[in-house]
C-alpha cells in the first residue's frame, strides 16, 4: 500500500505542474524518475516512449501508466493514472460545468504562459539528457537529426510512423551489440487483447439500447484510433459525436485542454460533462475512463513482450536505432509546439536561458523554477 501511496503522490505533483503537452510530460517524467528517483533506466524510459509511439492512445499518458505498472503493478499502473490525471480532470469538469471561462482572465493566461515557458526548459534538458545517452556515434547522431529534420519539414502522423520504421531497419542492419544476449520467449498478455478487442467491436452494438453506452462506447473507439497523441482526438471526436456538441464548445474544450496541466485528453472529461447536463459528473468521468482505457490495456498487453523481444540481439539493433529517433522526435517537439507555442519575444528567450542554465547547473528542485516561473507569468509582460 505504501508503494501505491508514493506512485500516487509523485504523479499527482507532477500533473498540478505538467503544462506543455505530452513532449513536455516526457521531459517531467524523465526528470523525476530516471534522473531523480531512479525508478527506471534510460534505455527502458526509451523503449517505453517507443513504444508508446507505436500504439493509440495517449503517449505520455502511456509512458506515466507503464512507469506506474512496472514499479507498482496493474494497481501502481491506475495509481499512476489517477494521480497524473485528477489535477486536469477536476479543473476541466470546473470548467465544463461553470459558465465562465477561466481563460479570459488575465492572471490565468499569464501564469500559464510561464509554465509554457518552463516547458521548453525541461524538454530541453530531457532532450540534451537522452541525447548524450543514445547518441554517442556518427551514426545515432545522424538518425536523431534525420529524424527531427524530417518532422520539422514534414509534421504528421505518418512521417513520425515512418521516421521510426526507418531508424528500426537502419538499426537492424548497421549495429552489432556488443554482447549477445539469448532471446528470451515474448509473452503477450492475448487475454487482455481479446479484452481490448471485445470491446471495441461490442459496444457500438449496446449501445443501441442505452445513451450511456452510447456515450462510453464513441469515446472508448476514439481512444482505440488515436495515433500521434493528444492533437489528433479532437477530430476524431468531433466526427464520432456529430451534431451532439456544439463547435463553439469543442474549442472551448480543446483550448481548455492545453492551458491547463496533464494530458490532453482530458477534452473527453469537457465533452462528457456537456453531453450528460442532467448529471455531468457522470458523463465526465466514462468519457474519461473509456478514452484513456484502450491504450492502457494495449500497454498491459504488450510491455512484457516489448521488454522481452528487446533483449534479443536482432531487435536490440532496430532497438538502438530507434532510441536515436527518439531523441529526434525530441528534438522536433521542442521546436513544435513546445518552443514555438511560448517563446515569441526576446524577454521569453532570456527567461528560458536562464531557466535551463539554473537547471541544468545548481540542479534545484523543480518545483522552485515551477514557482519561478509562474511568478514571471504574473509580474513581467509577457
Amino acid at each position: 500500500m505504501q508503494t501505491l501511496l508514493e506512485i500516487f503522490w509523485r504523479f499527482l505533483a507532477l500533473g498540478c505542474v505538467s503544462f506543455g503537452g505530452p513532449a513536455a510530460h516526457m521531459g517531467y517524467f524523465q526528470k523525476a524518475f530516471v534522473q531523480k528517483l531512479k525508478w527506471i533506466d534510460d534505455e527502458s524510459y526509451a523503449r517505453l516512449i517507443s513504444l508508446s509511439q507505436f500504439l493509440p492512445g495517449p503517449g505520455s499518458s502511456q509512458v506515466g501508466f507503464a512507469i506506474g505498472l512496472r514499479r507498482g503493478g496493474v494497481a501502481g499502473g491506475v495509481a499512476a493514472f489517477l494521480g497524473f490525471t485528477l489535477p486536469s480532470f477536476i479543473l476541466m469538469y470546473l470548467l465544463a460545468s461553470s459558465a465562465v471561462s477561466q481563460t479570459d482572465n488575465q492572471w490565468f493566461a499569464g501564469m500559464v504562459h510561464g509554465l509554457k515557458l518552463l516547458a521548453v526548459v525541461v524538454v530541453a534538458d530531457a532532450t540534451l539528457s537522452m541525447f548524450r545517452s543514445f547518441c554517442k556515434t556518427t551514426i545515432t547522431i545522424s538518425i536523431a537529426v534525420m529524424t527531427a529534420a524530417t518532422l520539422l519539414i514534414f509534421p504528421s502522423l505518418w512521417t513520425q510512423m515512418a521516421v521510426l520504421v526507418v531508424a528500426a531497419v537502419a538499426g537492424l542492419v548497421l549495429h552489432t551489440p556488443a554482447n549477445t544476449i539469448s532471446p528470451q520467449t515474448a509473452t503477450i498478455k492475448w487475454g487482455v487483447i481479446g479484452v481490448f478487442t471485445l470491446l471495441f467491436i461490442t459496444l457500438p452494438i449496446a449501445a443501441i439500447w442505452s445513451p450511456l453506452l452510447t456515450l462510453v462506447s464513441d469515446f472508448y473507439q476514439s481512444g482505440s484510433l488515436v495515433f500521434g497523441g493528444g492533437h489528433v482526438v479532437l477530430p476524431l471526436l468531433q466526427q464520432s459525436l456529430g451534431d451532439t456538441v456544439s463547435p463553439d464548445r469543442f474549442l472551448t474544450g480543446y483550448a481548455a485542454a492545453q492551458a491547463v496541466p496533464g494530458p490532453m485528453f482530458t477534452l473527453a472529461t469537457f465533452l462528457g460533462a456537456d453531453l450528460m447536463p442532467a448529471n455531468p459528473f457522470i458523463g465526465a468521468l466514462l468519457a474519461t475512463l473509456a478514452v484513456f482505457l484502450p491504450g492502457f490495456l494495449l500497454v498491459i498487453s504488450l510491455q512484457d513482450a516489448w521488454e522481452s523481444l528487446a533483449e534479443n540481439p536482432k531487435v536490440a539493433g532496430a532497438i538502438w536505432g530507434i532510441n536515436a529517433s527518439v531523441v529526434g522526435l525530441l528534438m522536433a517537439a521542442l521546436y513544435q509546439p513546445v518552443f514555438a507555442s511560448a517563446v515569441t519575444q526576446p524577454l521569453h528567450m532570456a527567461l528560458v536561458i536562464v531557466g535551463f542554465f539554473v537547471l541544468r547547473t545548481f540542479k534545484i528542485p523543480i518545483l522552485l523554477l515551477v514557482a519561478g516561473f509562474i511568478a514571471a507569468g504574473l509580474l513581467l509582460p509577457l
